[in-house]
């Protein structure tokens, strides 16, 4: 697989940060800490933060001019092999810094983007990655490839450069339409797969990374889901079947984590394995109740969503990890705000109980109880509700066959919809 960034183990690092006027006090100070978060999965070694309020980015180094000189120091001084910056740089703010500094460049998408090739395991989530990889770096050729410095400036030396260049590039393009037909492929895989359960309730555990979905996934099903207290650690969707009361069962998928800036090549290269999400019958929004920007992880979620553009769907929020709150003045005031949410510990197997009451609740109202008589000549209707609801009855006779079943609202429109289209 093709990476863009190659991170020794315990390279030394420095973050970098700005506080941009008009921002939130303090939010740079606080996205910094989701940065070392980064940083150590990526097995860097955190030296010290830099930070720098500004009125507006500069164009040419991201950095005032006097910033970057201090930032020069620093460098010398504490021997870092790498500045990881929070936002993502331009290729020319890149290749600047570069110069000026002396060592390696590296921003948030970049670093983010390592983290995903690290923790693939999987063909699909190999191919997602390297595709985001090659995606994000086609514009950055000049600075990643070694062998291009070779060339130097003068006559009858700059040819062989671009021509080297271009074929670049195109080795490039070419790599990146076999990912996308190996991935549109992983999907006609996936539809088929999606089509063999849609006779069952399908929800989606959704949230920001790090906040226990795997471990609620593993309590609810009593599967082995891998969980590590480090974020991405869960790429491939995983999903499993989850048994309730009353002979009802749902599918439960686990899935990605989302995060503050997620680069959009993740987010159009992991279109496959979002599809769960977009296939749910209810989206289960876990949320890290402990964390202290819980609201605005939430927000962040609610912004990828409307990206996919499955915002509307009906959406049961899980406060997680309620065992670490100090201040239990939290849970008050989010039960007022949230009157239909569940407050849960997933570790502590706290309200857990509750919880699987209120999916059973969510799936008899979302779930339809219907009993029909089709006319015999209509047996690719009959074939559509076996393949497509819970049959509970079925009874055949000269001219009808009479047939009772479950399933959730849309399917019923559609049957009511061929039924009527039919007679």
């Amino acid at each position: 697989m093709f990476t863009t960034t190659t991170i020794k183990s315990r390279e030394k690092a420095i973050l970098v940060g700005v506080q941009l006027a008009g921002h939130r006090a303090g939010e740079c100070e606080q996205n910094l800490q989701e940065l070392k978060q980064l940083a150590s999965t990526a097995r860097l070694e955190v030296l010290t933060t830099f930070t720098q309020e500004l009125r507006r980015i500069h164009p040419a180094h991201f950095l005032g001019s006097g910033k970057v000189e201090e930032l020069v120091h620093l460098v010398q001084l504490s021997g870092a092999e790498v500045v990881v910056f929070d936002d993502d740089l331009t290729p020319a703010q890149i290749r600047n810094l570069e110069k000026m500094l002396g060592i390696k460049i590296i921003d948030r998408s970049t670093l983010i983007l390592d983290i995903f090739a690290r923790h693939a395991r999987t063909r699909e989530a190999k191919t997602q990655v390297e595709l985001a990889q090659l995606q994000h770096l086609l514009p950055r050729l000049t600075r990643q490839w070694t062998h291009l410095s070779r060339q130097v400036g003068g006559i009858g030396t700059r040819g062989p450069g671009e021509t080297q260049l271009e074929t670049d590039r195109r080795l490039i393009r070419r790599r990146i339409e076999k990912l996308r037909h190996e991935l549109e492929q992983i999907d006609r895989q996936r539809s088929v797969r999606r089509k063999n359960r849609r006779n069952m309730f399908r929800a989606a555990l959704i949230g920001y990374t790090n906040v226990g979905k795997s471990t609620l996934m593993n309590l609810l099903s009593g599967s082995q889901v891998q969980v590590e207290n480090q974020l991405f650690a869960t790429l491939d969707s995983t999903i499993r079947r989850v048994n309730l009361e009353d002979n009802y069962r749902i599918l439960l998928s686990d899935t990605v984590g989302f995060i503050r800036k997620l680069p959009h090549q993740l987010i159009a290269s992991f279109k496959s394995t979002l599809d769960e999400v977009r296939e749910a019958d209810l989206l289960l929004h876990v949320v890290d109740v402990s964390h202290p920007q819980f609201q605005e992880q939430m927000q962040t979620v609610m912004k990828v969503l409307e990206e996919l553009n499955v915002h509307h769907k009906p959406m049961l929020v899980l406060f997680n990890k309620i065992d670490q709150l100090t201040e239990m003045g939290i849970l008050t005031g989010l039960r007022k705000m949230y009157p239909e949410s569940v407050f849960i510990s997933a570790v502590r197997q706290i309200g857990i109980t509750a919880l699987r009451e209120k999916l059973l609740d969510i799936i008899k109202r979302e779930f339809v109880t219907a009993r029909m008589q089709i006319p015999l000549s209509m047996q690719k209707l009959v074939h559509f509700i076996h393949t497509n609801t819970l049959v509970d009855e079925q009874e055949y006779n000269h001219q009808f066959v009479e047939i009772q079943f479950r399933c959730g609202r849309a399917v019923y429109h559609q049957i009511l919809k061929r039924f009527q289209a039919n007679r």
